[in-house]
């Protein structure tokens, strides 16, 4: 009779502390705000390039960003089409869905109001000390056709190249687009349900693939203490805060909107459904932070979804499909109040003024389109979309890339935030969430304890 071994049959005694990950990932947080500041004090070397410092610090966080992208494609398209399968196991798989995306578009509209009301009350565009001069066009823009078009996969896994001239010299690069990957893996286990018993190896191979990468998921969220220290020292090295002085108020406006969506409407949302907020800040905080220094929602993603799944109480079959959308097509920090507050700032600062029907159509695009972001690093491709749906002039988006670095890390931490956010929500409307799992929790340290029944 197959038997299943579990982590938990015996208590295990507490760790010490210094072998808590949460308090792992502090830490390093500290060393990399002291080593940024050594690297950004000690200046570039005589050549005028980076010291090595900075250099060591861009070269640790950057290694760790890629290995978690280079896991994401896979897990995107396995935990996807395993979710589509599982999908069937629940009555109201429909509904879920459904649910999802209004939530999606609920948050989205609360965010991007708050937003609008933010750059009305502070005013930044008329508060800014940035010359005129810093206003140039953005190397890259967005517009909706680029956007619908971007919809279409160019080939089976989204792999988009990309090349670059600087100073005589070419450089490609390979990226993935993972709304592409997304689609692809939704008609795949779509066209795996139709086929019937026909599909059933494929499927088994599929949910064997998704164990492994979970485990190598885990070796890799290990290191983010590592990461950690180099992203976080990075920043600090290469932007530090000296910009802030010259667009203040701006940055304040962009931290405050993030602050009352983090920690004003999310708690409200979860207590109005019965969920501790302490307790889902205290089970998602490992994704959070992440997402704080890696300024990338889909870095962050394989955390994201453990978390959800492990920490959070939502099922796997819902979770596997409900994140993974999230990560493109949730974005309210990037997608909502950051394009809300920064149209308006370009509209103040160009002495443009905005109707009604402007802030109509900033909600419309923060709710529509914030699937153009695609949860890559950083929001332009968002906040030219705005500027051009506006009619405003996309030279402002020059003015504001000064400091960008540094409110993407608060934005993206309010992204991932939402993205745990509306399944555990929509789990709990819906009666499949395990409360037992949301209100126990788990540290981060035990989510790869758990049984794995012998087949």
């Amino acid at each position: 009779m197959p038997t299943t071994v579990s982590a938990s049959a015996s208590p295990r005694a507490p760790k010490p502390l210094y072998l808590n990950f949460g308090f792992q990932v502090l830490v390093a947080m500290v060393i990399g705000l002291v080593l940024g500041y050594i690297a950004r004090t000690m200046g570039p070397d005589a050549a005028g390039n980076a010291n090595w410092l900075t250099q060591t610090l861009s070269t640790v966080g950057s290694s760790f960003v890629s290995l978690l992208r280079a896991l994401v494609p896979v897990l995107v398209f396995t935990a996807i089409v395993a979710s589509i399968a599982n999908l069937r196991e629940l009555n109201n798989a429909a509904k879920l869905v459904w649910q999802t995306l209004l939530w999606f578009a609920i948050t989205a509209l609360i965010a991007v109001v708050i937003g609008i009301a933010l750059g009305l009350i502070i005013q930044p565009g008329l508060n800014s000390a940035v010359a005129a001069e810093a206003a140039r066009a953005p190397s890259s823009t967005g517009s909706w056709l680029d956007f619908l078009k971007g919809l279409i996969p160019s080939n089976f896994i989204g792999l988009q190249a990309s090349t670059r001239v600087t100073d005589g010299s070419a450089t490609t690069s390979l990226n993935f687009n993972v709304l592409q990957i997304l689609i692809v893996s939704i008609v795949i286990g779509i066209a795996a349900l139709r086929v019937g018993p026909a599909a059933d190896p494929f499927l088994a191979f599929n949910r064997s693939f998704l164990k492994i990468i979970h485990k190598v998921l885990w070796w890799v969220i290990r290191l983010t203490p590592i990461g950690t220290i180099g992203l976080l020292g990075n920043a600090v090295a290469v932007y530090g805060w000296d910009a802030l002085a010259q667009l203040g108020w701006y940055a304040a406006a962009i931290y405050i909107g993030l602050a009352l969506v983090l920690f004003v409407v999310y708690p409200a949302l979860l207590q109005s459904h019965g969920l501790n907020p302490i307790r889902y800040f205290q089970s998602a905080w490992p994704a959070i932070q992440l997402a704080f220094v890696s300024r990338s929602s889909i870095g962050t993603l394989p955390v994201t979804e453990r978390i959800t799944e492990k920490n959070l109480g939502v099922p796997r079959e819902y979770a596997a499909f409900a994140v993974p959308l999230g990560a493109t097509t949730k974005m309210d920090g990037c997608a909502s109040i950051y394009p809300a507050i920064s149209a308006i700032f370009v509209a103040q600062f160009f002495g443009i003024s905005l109707g009604i029907e402007h802030y109509l159509l900033i909600a419309f695009v923060a709710v529509i389109g914030s699937a153009a972001t695609a949860g890559l690093t950083g929001a332009t491709v968002m906040l030219t979309l705005t500027l051009s749906t506006l009619g405003l002039p996309l030279e402002g988006v020059g003015l504001l890339l000064a400091i960008d670095p540094i409110l993407d890390m608060g934005r993206t931490a309010v992204n991932v935030a939402g993205q745990a956010l509306v399944p555990t929500i929509v789990a709990k409307r819906q009666g499949i969430l395990n409360q037992a799992v949301y209100d126990n929790g788990k540290s981060i340290e035990d989510l790869d304890a758990d049984a794995v029944p012998a087949e």
